[in-house]
């Protein structure tokens, strides 16, 4: 054996996909050591602990984690219930963690700073495949390492709120007025919302859980006032198809939405793009600026800035990536994820050979993986990981054979009759629909045509944001 594959492999992240790497990895009989820069496995997951996530149990459990799950005597939950982030990290992730087979080789409170390849920057070619990893901690610890996982997700890098990509003007002055995708509106983070002005700014489906949550606090709690800001000319995206959705579901959430925008309950706003922000006495003020120039400004308590993630390679700067320009992962996998053309459950099968990249045994799986795609699936990051793993192991026939078994129609909602919130996050629908590219909305796919009663702004480019948008 080398000594570069007596090194073990780092898997970045202790989330659902990492500790489905380790999982994989002891099977194979492969070193590693798992970085979790929190304090617990899925540190990130519990952080929307309040959300109920659509997929039940079956698609959130990886097989190679069920199966050392299994040998230890692990109560196995409901496989059709569906978990709420809480019940998955508690119920799943932490027994998972705390396994002999893998609890020795978790380290937490281990921020990577930065990969790079051993005396090599980007630049050195001469033997750079047989040269180790070398990962450099926030604290400065450097180790060594023959592959490096990086399943580090993107929650801790939201989209911004400007409109442009870029931060708006005075955006970090208000940080103390914006709350991220999916607060706890109806639990832990109600005293900031109850009674107070909240603007929504996000076409995707963790706007929509956060609307139907303060909407049901504003049905109690006098002088709860609630707008919804998205950029584009309409809201039939996230509305669905209602009833005559082929995804019933999301139909579900959507026609919630709209009946709450119908009746007044939540002021929706089209064409809207923030330009600038400014604290307004206690309050904050959100500056629109139209495409012909003309500005209007609202002012608001709360701003949720649900408008989506973006991954962070900056870790990975003296690394050779690929990367599609436009969504931000490989350039292999981009055109498969791309959701101009793909929901969560149309992006076909996909492994080891998209997510490679020009510097051997580099690759960022999982929620990273899908740069900017709001499109991802758990299950769809456990076969990835399988595949990675199988081709670390010289196990090429294995990597090559993806495949996952999912519905033929994506879904990214909740049915809010089933969850604990009205929240959702990304997931399969529990039963097969008709296979269909992309998700059967607008007319052609059932959205009926009822007049909307809009607040329009002024047209602007689609955003990207939410959960499975």
């Amino acid at each position: 054996m080398s000594t570069l594959n007596e090194l073990p492999v780092m898997v970045i992240g202790a989330g659902p996909v990492g500790l489905a790497a380790a999982a994989h990895l002891h099977e194979r009989g492969i070193a590693f050591t798992v970085l979790e820069a929190g304090d617990t496995p899925g540190a990130a997951v519990r952080q929307w602990g309040h959300v109920r996530v659509f997929s039940p149990w079956r698609y959130n459990i990886d097989p190679a984690a069920r199966r050392l799950l299994d040998a230890a005597g692990w109560v196995v939950p409901d496989l059709e219930a569906l978990p709420t982030g809480a019940e998955l990290a508690r119920d799943y992730l932490q027994p998972l963690a705390e396994l002999a087979q893998l609890k020795p080789h978790l380290r937490y409170g281990a921020r990577v700073e930065a990969i790079s390849r051993r005396g090599l920057d980007r630049l050195r070619t001469a033997g750079r495949d047989s040269t180790p990893f070398l990962i450099r901690l926030s604290d400065g610890e450097e180790l060594p390492a023959r592959a490096v996982i990086d399943a580090s997700g993107t929650w801790g890098t939201p989209n911004v709120l400007g409109a442009s990509g870029l931060p708006a003007h005075g955006e970090s002055t208000v940080a103390a007025f914006v709350e991220h995708a999916l607060p706890d509106v109806l639990g832990a983070a109600r005293d900031r919302f109850a009674g107070r002005h909240t603007l929504v700014v996000g076409a995707g489906h963790s706007a929509a859980n956060t609307l139907l949550s303060l909407a049901e606090l504003a049905e109690s709690t006098a002088g709860t006032a609630v707008t919804w800001a998205i950029r584009t000319a309409s809201p039939a995206r996230t509305y669905g198809g209602g009833d005559a959705d082929a995804l019933p579901a999301r139909g579900a959430l959507g026609s919630r939405l709209r009946a709450h925008v119908d009746a007044g309950r939540i002021r929706l706003l089209t064409g809207f793009s923030v330009h600038a922000l400014t604290p307004t006495d206690g309050r904050v003020t959100v500056l629109v600026r139209h495409a012909d120039g003309e500005e209007e400004s609202v002012t608001v308590d709360r701003i949720v800035a649900a408008t989506g993630f973006r991954p962070d390679h900056s870790i990975a700067a003296e690394l050779r990536l690929d990367l599609d320009p436009i969504m931000g992962a490989t350039r292999a996998l981009a055109p498969l994820i791309d959701p101009n053309e793909h929901s969560c459950g149309t992006v076909p099968p996909h492994g080891v050979n998209e997510l490679a990249h020009p510097e051997t045994d580099y690759y960022a799986v999982g929620m990273k993986s899908y740069g900017r795609a709001p499109t991802f699936l758990m299950a769809t990051g456990y076969e990835q990981v399988r595949s990675v793993v199988a081709a670390l192991a010289g196990d090429w026939d294995a990597a090559h054979a993806v495949q996952l078994d999912l519905p033929e129609t994506g879904v990214c909602s909740s049915n809010p009759a089933d969850s604990a919130t009205g929240d959702s996050c990304c997931g399969p629908a529990s039963a097969a629909e008709p296979v269909a590219r992309g998700l059967a909305t607008g007319i052609s796919g059932g959205l009926l045509s009822t007049p909307l009663n809009l607040v329009t702004l002024d047209a602007a480019p689609a955003q990207a944001g939410g959960c499975c948008s």
